[in-house]
């Protein structure tokens, strides 16, 4: 008969998994790094007689638990097999050491609480890998990996610059190319790596940003109901093979963004909800920790165990797998203690506001460890409101995010364009309005995933009139948004004009570049990532309003628009840097002859993009390629150019 494991770690030579200081940071609410310690982590040591042996310490933090055991399929999943002893030191931390087991052992720890006679069973809230959904158990695993991209972690400070260019490709992972032939599957990790590189360094484009690729159960949730906080979704391969993804995109010089959700997390009973049967992770009152939009709970924020672990969390992502940023979803749902809730469904701070100061204070404190833990990365913030200093840091009363997504610039933009352009005239101030406060944040253009979907139809179908008029409103919102003021953010498909909504079950419609009219699209794009990366004028002063220059806004009548972009003109010796790039609008199908606008200098301005070009699809309308500014006063301005603007279409001049 085999014998029944030891149960204690301490039997064990060289296993001392928690230190004191380990301890004092956790029961001071410091500890950022849990995920070294919390969980199954496998070790190599030593039995009291020096006979070498591998096995598996397990721990867990359970503080309202009356005893806690590992099950697995080690042990026939026995709940008597392997019981787990709490520390001494009132952490409420349970461990054991369970030795000849190794990775890709699958487990769930059983917990019986202190109150009522509950019994539950629950996957591991620090597991590095999960079982594929519907199935639950957690695996033993590592984040063992031979990593490739020493020269892109060096350099990546500059890359990941508040002065360099985002352009940045978002992407659900599981949908973006599914292959018919097999089923309809998901490509793998390692399939994406070849591909997706590939795709992303000919289109141009300096990130991608993954959509949540934590482990979730539903997966309609497109991840954002995450459970597995530190395990990548097993749906699409293994850790390493997540690690070796972003490894060949570090290789090709492309960043990797995370989503990555605290807002919210799922009542599924395997996981995180009433953990050790109390409300250990969540508010026990609904009016705090339940979200009434998505019937999910909400983390405590004020107990410091929550904030440690959501901190460990966001950290462990940078710290085991090189992300280089993080995008946290529904902000606003975190910042307001009334979010979608009316009179009596939630409970004022304690200054009789509705502001949550508990969250306040961790998104506070998870943006401080994010930035002073790692080097050349950036935090987004998906924030719906007008809240004040988002991207401010802390220590000027900020929030401490990097950047921020410009809800109002894609809302109005979005609606402008899709009125028909007969009518736009009378909605001018739609599109101008954006302007003022295009600086009050450190900003992200996004035309997001949310909306292509839910009846909002694909971003070309929301283009009026008919099919030419459609792709020509497109190629002009594209060539407008890499114009304005911003970073850049596009999900996929619109790169290539898809006429259908985003379907999580289904791959892009990449046959659709088999037309002229939509490879026309992706030509643009490629262009406008091209020139947005190599002019900086178009990218290293996005958040300085002294680089941003009015030529006319008001003409509401034709529709049009003229704004310059700038790059400081410097003298080093002999030498002057420095560029001038007019953006130039018609938001209607009827081409403008010989329009004058102000210039800013004279001489020869050279057309570098005309989103009418017949190569995009367009009808040709153009400039000859050059415009040559003369001494004749407009706008303003001492000096003007005479110029075609194509219908439904933006150029870009350079002096």
């Amino acid at each position: 008969m085999k014998e029944k494991p030891v149960q204690n770690a301490q039997s064990y030579a060289g296993i001392n998994h928690f230190s004191d200081y380990d301890i004092y940071l956790f029961k001071n609410g410091s500890h950022y790094k849990l995920y070294e310690k919390l969980g199954a982590h496998i070790y190599k040591t030593a039995d009291s007689a020096g006979n070498a042996i591998e096995g598996v310490h397990f721990s867990v933090w359970a503080p309202n638990a009356e005893s806690v055991s590992v099950t697995g399929d080690f042990n026939g999943w026995n709940i008597d097999a392997n019981t787990m002893g709490p520390r001494w030191d009132q952490s409420g931390i349970w461990e054991t050491f369970v030795p000849g087991i190794s990775k890709g052992c699958m487990y769930k720890f059983h917990i019986k609480s202190k109150i009522g006679n509950i019994h539950i069973h629950k996957a591991d809230p620090f597991a590095f890998f999960c079982e594929t959904p519907p199935k639950t158990a957690s695996i033993v695993w590592d984040t063992e990996y031979n990593w490739n991209d020493l020269p892109w972690m060096e350099k990546r400070h500059l890359h990941n610059s508040l002065e360099a260019p985002f352009s940045i490709y978002e992407l659900h992972a599981p949908s973006w190319k599914r292959i018919a032939r097999d089923a309809n599957r998901s490509l793998s990790y390692r399939e994406l790596a070849e591909e997706l590189t590939a795709y992303i360094k000919n289109s141009g484009f300096t990130h991608v940003e993954l959509m949540p690729v934590m482990e979730h159960p539903f997966y309609g949730s497109w991840g954002y109901q995450t459970t597995g906080y530190f395990a990548p979704t097993s749906r699409l391969g293994t850790p390493q093979d997540f690690m070796y993804l972003i490894d060949c995109l570090h290789n090709s010089d492309i960043g990797v963004i995370l989503d990555w959700v605290p807002s919210h997390f799922p009542n599924d009973m395997h996981a995180l909800a009433m953990f050790d049967g109390t409300e250990l992770y969540e508010h026990k009152d609904p009016r705090k920790g339940f979200h009434p939009d998505w019937k999910s709970l909400i983390f405590n924020y004020g107990r410091r165990e929550v904030r440690e672990f959501l901190i460990s969390s966001a950290l462990f992502w940078l710290d085991k797998y090189h992300v280089d940023g993080l995008r946290l979803d529904a902000v606003a749902s975190m910042l307001y203690l009334d979010y979608s809730r009316k009179d009596g469904q939630w409970i004022p701070n304690k200054f009789g506001g509705r502001e949550n100061l508990e969250a306040i204070d961790f998104l506070k404190e998870l943006n401080t460890a994010v930035y002073k833990n790692h080097n050349g990365v950036q935090t987004f913030a998906e924030e719906s409101t007008a809240w004040p200093a988002v991207t401010k840091p802390v220590y000027m009363g900020g929030l401490g995010f990097g950047m921020k997504w410009n809800m109002g610039w894609m809302h109005d933009s979005l609606q402008y364009f899709e009125k028909d352009p007969v009518y736009r005239k009378f909605h001018h101030n739609e599109l101008t309005f954006t302007f003022w406060y295009a600086f009050f944040e450190n900003f992200v253009l996004p035309l997001s995933h949310d909306e292509v979907v839910y009846g909002k139809k694909s971003l070309l179908e929301k283009m009026p009139g008919d099919s030419w008029q459609k792709f020509a409103n497109l190629r002009l919102l594209l060539a407008y948004m890499y114009g304005f003021p911003g970073k850049k953010l596009l999900f996929m498909g619109n790169e290539i004009g898809q006429y259908r909504e985003w379907d999580h079950e289904a791959g892009i419609d990449w046959s659709l570049l088999e037309n002229n009219a939509n490879a026309g699209i992706l030509n643009l794009v490629r262009d406008l990532n091209n020139i947005y990366r190599t002019e900086k004028a178009l990218h290293s002063n996005d958040f300085l309003p002294e680089e941003f220059e009015w030529i006319d806004y008001s003409d509401s009548s034709q529709s049009a628009l003229f704004f310059a972009r700038k790059l400081k003109t410097v003298t080093e010796g002999e030498k002057k840097t420095g560029s001038i790039i007019i953006v130039a609008c018609n938001f209607t199908p009827t081409p403008r002859y010989n329009y004058r606008i102000g210039a800013p200098e004279p001489g020869r301005w050279k057309e570098i993009l005309n989103s009418d070009a017949e190569i995009y699809g367009g009808s040709g309308h153009g400039n000859f390629g050059e415009v040559k500014a003369v001494k004749v006063p407009s706008h303003s301005k001492p000096y003007s150019v005479s110029i075609t603007l194509p219908p439904l279409a933006v150029i870009y001049l350079k002096q």
